[in-house]
């Protein structure tokens, strides 16, 4: 069976934890980039209210895979913005594996509208994961744990959308003072 992962990685876990599954499986990689990395509150925002953003073209040829393994990083219990812009270039009939990355929270209240969207693709859904990664700075080495035996954290959703919005409101209040000037 011939796999391709694709990952977007913002901090570089998702990337350790890509690179290690492909050497594993023997599987194709490619990096999904966006055209312009958010900062952190937007990309937060756009991840929770599920937003595509513009990414750099995809190099491999999708129909040429039989499964894709796409990997994201966790941002307020939501895949980032752009996987939402890679699902929707899946062509249809693949095997799609989803795995997000986490440094401790999982995707309680996004997993099944993510695999809505992949099956709205005509894709099947062949696997979902919540992992948690680690990396030993000394080592190199990737530490992995499952999440989906964790407890609910969906109460991160909000708490995040509120110090975003703080974030936001703090910095165009920086922005005014200095128009002032």
């Amino acid at each position: 069976m011939k796999t391709l992962i694709m990952y977007y990685s913002y901090y570089g876990s998702t990337k350790a934890l890509a690179n290690q599954k492909a050497q594993e499986l023997g599987a194709d990689i490619e990096e999904v980039i966006e055209v312009k990395k958010p900062i952190m509150p937007v990309g937060i925002y756009r991840a929770v209210t599920c937003a595509k953003t513009e990414i750099r073209p995809i190099q491999s040829q999708l129909d040429d895979y039989d499964k894709i393994i796409i990997m994201s990083p966790v941002w307020a219990d939501h895949p980032v913005s752009a996987i939402y812009s890679v699902i929707d270039c899946l062509p249809e009939g693949k095997q799609v594996e989803l795995v997000m990355v986490s440094g401790g929270g999982g995707t309680k209240s996004s997993c099944e509208g993510t695999k809505a969207l992949v099956i709205a693709r005509g894709c099947e859904i062949v696997g979902y994961a919540n992992v948690e990664v680690k990396i030993n700075r000394k080592t190199g080495e990737v530490i992995t744990k499952s999440l989906d035996e964790k407890q609910d954290s969906s109460y991160l959703v909000p708490a995040t959308v509120v110090c975003g919005s703080i974030i936001l409101v703090a910095g165009l209040y920086g922005l005014s003072k200095l128009r002032k000037k």
